[in-house]
Parts: C-alpha cells; structure tokens; sequence
C-alpha cells in the first residue's frame, strides 16, 4: 500500500533547519528593539508632541502650563480650537513624557523629554528636545 505524509525524520529535518535558521536570524533582529523604541519616543519628543504645543500656542499666545490643556479646554477661552491631541501618548517604555512649561534648556519655550530606557530622569539615556539644538 502507498501512503502518502511525512516520515518522523524529514519532520525532524524540517524543524532542525527552522531551528537553525531562527538562531542566525533572531540574534541580528534583537537589537533592533532597543534602537525603535528610541526613534520612536525621539519622534513623539522632536515632531509629534511638539506639533499639538506649537498649534495651541498659535491659537492661545502661549505654550500650555500642563499637557492636558492640549486634549480639553480649561481657559474656556474662544481662542481654544482643541482638542490638540486625542490623548497624550506615552513613551516607548509606558513612562510618561516631562513636560515642562517653562523650559531652560530649550530656546521654543517649553522642555519635553522621556527617562529613557532605564525609567530616571537625569540619566545619560534621556531622550529630550534639546540634544539636537
């Protein structure tokens, strides 16, 4: 009789070459991780976060005292034409962002960053508004 199906061995030959080639390829992916994590707070920390600051202080002179007055409008002032962000993100790590209304380090008027990697702030691996200026 003639069957058809796999052998236990070609099976085992199969999954030995998965095996193989998971081991070559998922160390070379692994870094990856740590540096898209860094781009992307980067970005919410240089563009995203910086765009719904820089529309509210077009529409209320002024930067906010707190991130919150870019998702509701807590001047009840004309002016707001909010909501500026749906909510506010959080970093690639799940820490909040520091937002600093009046900045010291940046020349735009307010300082925002991340903790970074190992979640405190005022270590080397902050990832801030004012590195790249």
């Amino acid at each position: 009789m003639n069957k058809k199906g796999f052998t236990l061995i070609e099976i085992m030959l199969v999954v030995a070459i998965i095996g193989v080639l998971a081991a070559m390829v998922v160390p070379r992916l692994t870094g990856r991780t740590q540096q898209t994590k860094i781009a992307v707070t980067q970005a919410d920390v240089d563009v995203n976060i910086p765009l719904a600051l820089d529309l509210y202080e077009l529409d209320m002179g002024q930067f906010p005292t707190e991130p919150g007055a870019l998702m509701e409008n807590k001047t009840n002032s004309d002016s707001w034409h909010g909501p500026y962000l749906k909510k506010m993100p959080k970093d690639a790590w799940g820490q909040e962002y520091i937002y600093k209304s009046s900045g010291t380090h940046n020349k735009y008027g307010y300082d925002m960053s991340s903790a970074g990697p190992d979640g405190q702030s005022g270590t080397n691996d902050d990832i801030c508004n004012w590195d790249k200026l």
